[in-house]
C-alpha cells in the first residue's frame, strides 16, 4: 500500500515552542518544514520580493503600504498589471501552501494554513498554547529584554497573528474549536508534547486508512 499523505498545520502562541515542536514533528514523519519558507514559496507564485511578503508576514493591515512600495520590491508581474488588491498576498501565500501540500509531506507554521488546507481529508491542525510565565521566560531569552518588554512583544505579536487569522478564516485564533487539537507545551516539555501529537496524528493516520479500506 502506497505510504499516507501527511499535512500537518502548526498553530502557535509566541514562546510556547511551537516552531521547534513542529521542526520536531517535520523531522518524525520524514515532512518538509515550512515557516519562513513559505515566504520564498509565495514571492516566487505572486512576482514580489520575498523582502515584501517579510514585512507583511503575518498582519492584516498592509494595503496603505503598498504605496510606499520601493522598485526593488516589484518584479515585472506588479502591482499595476495585476490589479493588486487588498487580498492578494494572502491568496498568493494560500497559493503556495496548497501547491506545497499537493507535491509531497509537509509541515506549516501559522499563516492560517489549518484554514487553507481544509478540505485536504489528511491535514491534522494543532494548536500549541504554554503558560504566560514561561512564554515571558522564552521571549525575553530570546531578545535579551527584560519581562516587562518581552510582556510587550507577546502582546503586541499576538494581536497581529490574531487579527490576521481571524481576518482571513472567520475563525478564532487559538479557538480550540478551530483545531484538532490544542496543548499546553508547558506540561510535558517540547520533547514530551512532540510524542504526544506524534501519537495523535499516527492514530489520526490508522483511523483514516481504516476508513478508506471500508
Amino acid at each position: 500500500m502506497d505510504k499516507q499523505h501527511i499535512i500537518i498545520s502548526v498553530g502557535r502562541q509566541l514562546g510556547s515552542g511551537g516552531r521547534v515542536i513542529a521542526q520536531q514533528l517535520a523531522k518524525e514523519f520524514d515532512c518538509q518544514f515550512y515557516d519562513r519558507e513559505l515566504l520564498n514559496l509565495a514571492a516566487k507564485e505572486s512576482g514580489f520580493s520575498e523582502q515584501f511578503f517579510e514585512q507583511h508576514d503575518e498582519h492584516k493591515q498592509f494595503f496603505k503600504s503598498l504605496f510606499h512600495l520601493h522598485a526593488q520590491h516589484m518584479s515585472d508581474n506588479n502591482f499595476y498589471t495585476n490589479k493588486f488588491s487588498q487580498e492578494s498576498l494572502f491568496q498568493f501565500q494560500a497559493q503556495a501552501i496548497l501547491k506545497a501540500a499537493s507535491e509531497g509531506n509537509c509541515v506549516f507554521v501559522g499563516r492560517c494554513a489549518d484554514y487553507i488546507l481544509r478540505d485536504m481529508r489528511e491535514a491534522v491542525s494543532i494548536f500549541i498554547t504554554a503558560d504566560l510565565d514561561y512564554r515571558v521566560a522564552q521571549v525575553a531569552a530570546r531578545h535579551g529584554c527584560d519581562k516587562d518588554a518581552a510582556l510587550k512583544i507577546i502582546h503586541t505579536k499576538e494581536s497581529n497573528r490574531a487579527s490576521y487569522y481571524n481576518y482571513y478564516t472567520g475563525k478564532k485564533w487559538g479557538d480550540s474549536q478551530s483545531y484538532d487539537l490544542c496543548i499546553n507545551s508547558t506540561l510535558l516539555g517540547l520533547e514530551g508534547t512532540t510524542r504526544l501529537i506524534a501519537l495523535f496524528i499516527k492514530e489520526r493516520m490508522a483511523m483514516s486508512r481504516k476508513e478508506i479500506e471500508g
